[in-house]
């Protein structure tokens, strides 16, 4: 029978290789990270003896991982039966663009069967369910609205619901589990692809929460039956380095604690940096020369960007990359004061929001989950206000989440 302890498990996985290509671009700024927080994957004594003998179905991309090496290829050497794996957006290896459709395929290194979860198949089918005994969920998030993995999440959880599956959760840290901000989706008018929950712009859970959360706010058809290994040592407020990029267009600590506020920008003419190997730390536009010294270039890079806003033209706008994130902690905000600036300072407003659809919603609209924040910006309306109008639905919200809250606060 195997059984070893967390420590020892960690340590013979982190002997592996630690130049990979993915690990590489964090190397820098993880050397003195220290390990208090323990992940819900680390914690392999608590749910080791609860796989063995069960045919595994695991959701899973690059940031799946146990101590350094993947998820998949531990558990696969410590005799656990995956039969197939599941992929959500960027892909299994997370090497595919935003966006980007991501094929069924084979592992090249395991020979395992790779499903896609981003693009027709959203959701597991009974068939690619029907030789499973259990499904795990190991994928870090970033924990705003729009981005993709909470969707990947309810789909899972929808499949393992109606086929009678067990969806076992190793849960990670939410490195923006600190704020929760922004206005709160209520229309269905504004669902798509990059937001499909009623909840603000950052909702400051973690997975294991979030699904405890879909499960009883009635977003199933009917409950998925749910086992969380929770993260060791940890509250929402505590600082968390990831360990490894969780998405190509988050390469650095840097663009994940600014992530919830420069994503707006993507519904926008303002390039947030894709087209560069510094996304969601830079903000520009050609248009906006006459204000702006800080200049790059955006350019089609592939597994990152192949069509960025305002490709091979130079853009000028605010150079965020030694931002001091500490000023965001301390408010526990989103940081609205770089749209409010940039759009004053573009010239043609009248193009800043980019095309609506046939139904009068803008792709910015899709991506703050109401039109009020476009108009408020388009009227003047002052910083302050535009947060006072937000607070009703976020306390309403915050009460609903308290209910489904795993670490304290």
């Amino acid at each position: 029978m195997i059984r070893l302890t967390a420590a020892l498990f960690l340590m013979l996985l982190t002997t592996g290789n630690s130049k990979s290509p993915v690990s590489r671009a964090w190397a820098d700024e993880n050397v003195s990270h220290k390990r208090e927080i323990m992940t819900g994957a680390d914690q392999t004594e608590k749910y080791l003896s609860y796989l063995k003998g069960k045919r595994i179905g695991l959701v899973a991309n690059q940031s799946s991982i146990i101590g350094r090496k993947s998820s998949v290829d531990s558990l696969l050497s410590l005799g656990i039966k995956i039969v197939k794996v599941f992929g959500p957006e960027h892909g299994f290896r997370g090497n595919a663009s935003n966006g980007a459709a991501v094929g069924n395929e084979k592992d090249a290194k395991t020979g395992l069967p790779i499903i896609s979860l981003y693009g027709r198949n959203e959701k597991p089918t009974k068939e690619q369910l029907a030789d499973i005994d259990l499904m795990v969920f190991d994928i870090q998030d970033v924990g705003c609205r729009y981005y993709t993995n909470i969707n990947t999440l309810q789909y899972v959880m929808e499949a393992c619901a109606e086929n009678g599956k067990e969806l076992l959760i190793l849960d990670r840290p939410n490195p923006n589990a600190y704020v929760v901000d922004g206005p709160v989706m209520t229309e269905d008018k504004y669902k798509s692809a990059i937001g499909i929950h009623y909840i603000p712009m950052t909702h400051g859970m973690t997975i294991g929460e979030f699904a405890q959360y879909l499960n009883g706010e009635g977003y199933l058809k009917k409950p998925c039956k749910i086992k969380v290994i929770k993260v060791a040592n940890y509250n929402h407020q505590m600082s968390y380095v990831l360990p490894i990029n969780p998405s190509p267009n988050l390469n650095t600590q840097q663009a994940v604690m600014l992530f919830p506020s420069l994503c707006m920008f993507e519904g926008t003419a303002i390039n947030e940096g894709r087209g560069t190997y510094m996304p969601f730390t830079i903000l520009g536009a050609p248009a906006l020369k006459d204000s702006y010294s800080f200049s790059y270039k955006p350019v089609s890079i592939a597994g990152m960007s192949e069509r960025p806003n305002h490709k091979d033209t130079v853009c000028y706008g605010i150079d965020l990359r030694k931002y001091d994130i500490g000023n965001l902690r301390k408010s526990r905000q989103i940081n609205l004061a770089w749209l409010i600036e940039l759009y004053k300072a573009y010239p043609d407003k009248a193009n800043f929001f980019g095309k609506e659809r046939a139904n009068g919603v803008s792709p910015f609209d899709l991506r703050i989950g109401t039109d009020q924040l476009r108009k408020q910006l388009i009227a003047g309306v002052s910083e302050a206000e535009i947060r006072k109008s937000w607070e009703p639905g976020l306390q309403k919200f915050k009460a609903i989440r308290a209910k489904y809250l795993l670490y304290p606060d």
